[in-house]
């Protein structure tokens, strides 16, 4: 479990301790479910990492819902997490945090659209010697809180942790157009471990 999640376990831990203590079975077995969904929700399950040159992995766990291209030929792929998807997210590509920039918007469903323009997000740019992409930690009607724990500067590695969206969201990546992407809308992906694109 990551460490954000202590704060909301452990409060629902005493909870439940308390309510068993007061001989309340009810109340116990409603913080003991809650207490259980809240540690299932901040898991942080180990993954493989691919090896290999030119990879992109997915930051986040979740459905593919759209891949689109601009006039310019940038690309974004947009993944969709619902609540029972793994919200820790990873860096798809080694190297540095070249920026980072904070927006306040919106709480939209996370599946609508507009939501990558609107909402409240998280602007991440990630910089590898040979390729820049950009994470956008895109907040949803129930996600209220987007987290990066890295800043400017701070090295990556392919995979490595940045991040966490509470209770569900969207991830969208933005590529430019040389890249090759490798999934397809409705495929789903694994946060760290599933390859979804490469480049030259």
């Amino acid at each position: 479990m990551v460490r954000d999640g202590y704060k909301f376990v452990l409060p629902l831990m005493i909870l439940t301790g308390l309510s068993v203590f007061l001989h309340q079975p009810v109340i116990t077995a409603i913080f003991l479910v809650l207490t259980a969904f809240t540690a299932f929700f901040f898991r942080n399950p180990v993954r493989q990492i691919p090896d290999g040159e030119n990879l992109i992995v997915s930051p986040a766990d979740g459905k593919v819902v759209k891949i689109s291209k601009d006039e310019n030929g940038e690309q974004t792929l947009c993944i969709f997490l619902n609540v029972f998807n793994v919200h820790v997210n990873r860096a798809p590509i080694a190297g540095s945090v070249a920026r980072f920039e904070y927006r306040r918007g919106k709480f939209k469903v996370a599946f609508d659209e507009e939501a990558s323009r609107v909402n409240e997000q998280n602007i991440v740019a990630f910089a590898g010697p040979e390729l820049s992409l950009v994470v956008k930690q895109v907040a949803g009607l129930i996600a209220r809180r987007v987290v990066c724990w890295k800043k400017p500067g701070d090295a990556v590695g392919r995979g490595e942790l940045f991040g966490l969206i509470r209770f569900g969201s969207r991830v969208d990546v933005v590529m430019p157009a040389h890249v090759n992407i490798r999934v397809a809308v409705g495929d789903k992906v694994r946060g760290g471990s599933s390859i979804i694109g490469d480049y030259k």
